[in-house]
């Protein structure tokens, strides 16, 4: 279900979806239907089953910062870094893009910061901690 989840851009809604197939297959697992009614933070202390938002944004973390540590000449910090040549955007909401999440948690230096691992792992619970907003979880503190 995760399969290059590290390369999404992460929307609320995708979340959202995410988190209510998770539901779904760990309800699948206990032998648990929807008018049970029991919830989501019971079924997952009886799963014990990392919750996909939480273990996407850490997958996300993991590759950006070593997509910034990179230093050969490889297309992936290219694009990363990449801007349209006429610097127009078409006039609609603009786009989230991968780098927005990262951007929000560590602001624009974070290729330089990323540089220095122990510090950049250190900053993933800030990016964790902000897709869980609105989640039906357990905080389950995460190990470097």
């Amino acid at each position: 279900m995760t399969n290059g989840c590290q390369t999404w851009s992460m929307t609320k809604a995708v979340g959202q979806k995410l988190r209510v197939a998770q539901r779904a297959m760990e309800r699948k697992m206990l032998g648990l239907k929807l008018t049970d009614k029991i919830s989501c933070k019971e079924i997952r202390n009886e799963t014990q089953v990392l919750d996909i938002a939480k273990y996407i944004a850490k997958q996300k973390w993991k590759w950006a910062g070593h997509v910034a540590r990179l230093q050969d000449n490889r297309w992936t910090p290219r694009v990363t870094e990449w801007q349209p040549r006429n610097g127009k955007r078409s006039r609609r909401r603009q786009a989230k893009r991968w780098r927005d999440d990262i951007v929000r948690t560590m602001g624009n230096t974070w290729t330089r910061e990323a540089k220095d691992r122990e510090e950049w792992i250190r900053g993933a619970e800030g990016l964790i901690l902000q897709w869980m907003d609105g989640a039906c979880i357990i905080i389950i503190i995460i190990a470097a």
